[in-house]
């Protein structure tokens, strides 16, 4: 009976991460459309979509204190914390598509207008389109959800952002005896390779076209921790404004941070993204960790007023229970 309970419980969740998403509005504006279902609160919608739910209720003129009912309309804006359109999903993010259905006589062209002028190349290498004819009715992905991998549900339907390529025509020409031509892309936004492309052209030889397709690559970089692990690698990000608490501190799950150095927690009085330093007096240790969200006001957090990842608890000291710390933030 209990197993039934909790299926119906977590059925509209899972039935709602399994759907397109399709995205609303114009450019500097757009969002997501979502209908609130049962158990559902601003935080935990705001995790769903990566979005603090300090910017979801007053988007929609609600007060955040207030909660939500069963089936409300809310609209989750998409800014640059969880929507891209470039390849720049971090580490502990998944892609998500985003969709719009196209309508009668819509072009390629006028979708990138409305999607924040989104190259039209772009749109064709996400749709696999080997022409710039869009028909009625169309799905086409216009962008992504970037969510966190152990925060959201809809991180199961993540995506590799494909890689545009570009298509450019070679005129060779007969004057020399031997043309070396050299193909390169645009510049780009970020550090590319252009496919050099050399073959000797022999005296009165038609002229030929070909068309090559040269794909980007972006050169890797070497990325070297020089900060101890241990504390965490956000260590030198951290600004001490002169604040501190001593709290009681929960622990959440997560697989990040054993290996890189990358802590996270839950606090309500921090911001979103500032770095906080935690200390475990019991042990002597502290870490580093940046705040993901306020802490879901759920029974199982009364009394705390912070959650770590347990990757962070290890690097304390502190097991997997409950613990007193002070932070400084």
């Amino acid at each position: 009976m209990k197993k039934i309970i909790l299926f119906l419980f977590i059925l509209p969740f899972f039935a709602n991460a399994q759907e397109a998403l399709f995205v609303q509005g114009s450019s500097g504006n757009l969002f997501i459309n979502h209908l609130a279902a049962p158990k559902e609160s601003f935080y935990s919608i705001g995790r769903l979509y990566n979005i603090s739910p300090k910017e979801i209720a007053p988007y929609n003129k609600l007060v955040l204190e207030n909660g939500l009912t069963i089936g409300q309309s809310l609209k989750i804006p998409l800014k640059a914390v969880n929507f891209a359109q470039a390849n720049s999903v971090e580490k502990d993010e998944v892609a998500v598509p985003l969709y719009h259905k196209v309508e009668a006589a819509e072009t390629l062209f006028q979708l990138s207008n409305n999607y924040n002028k989104v190259p039209v190349a772009s749109l064709k290498a996400w749709n696999k389109l080997k022409s710039d004819a869009v028909s009625p009715g169309q799905n086409m992905i216009i962008g992504y959800l970037k969510v966190k991998k152990e925060l959201s549900a809809f991180a199961q339907q993540g995506a590799k952002i494909p890689v545009e390529t570009t298509e450019v025509v070679l005129v060779k020409e007969v004057p020399a005896k031997k043309v070396t031509a050299v193909v390169e892309t645009p510049k780009p936004k970020k550090e590319e390779v252009a496919k050099k492309i050399s073959e000797p052209i022999e005296e009165n030889k038609k002229v030929d076209v070909e068309k090559i397709k040269v794909e980007t690559v972006a050169r890797p970089t070497n990325v070297s921790l020089s900060t101890d692990l241990k504390t965490g690698v956000f260590k030198s990000s951290f600004l001490d404004s002169g604040n501190e608490e001593k709290v009681t501190a929960g622990v959440f799950k997560s697989t990040i941070g054993w290996e890189d150095g990358k802590y996270y927690c839950l606090q309500n009085n921090a911001a979103q993204g500032a770095i906080v330093k935690i200390t475990n007096p019991a042990t002597g240790k502290s870490i580093y960790a940046k705040v993901l969200d306020v802490m879901p006001d759920l029974k199982q957090n009364d009394n705390l007023a912070i959650r770590i990842s347990n990757a962070a608890a290890d690097a304390l000291g502190a097991g997997s229970a409950n613990f007193e710390c002070k932070i400084n933030y």
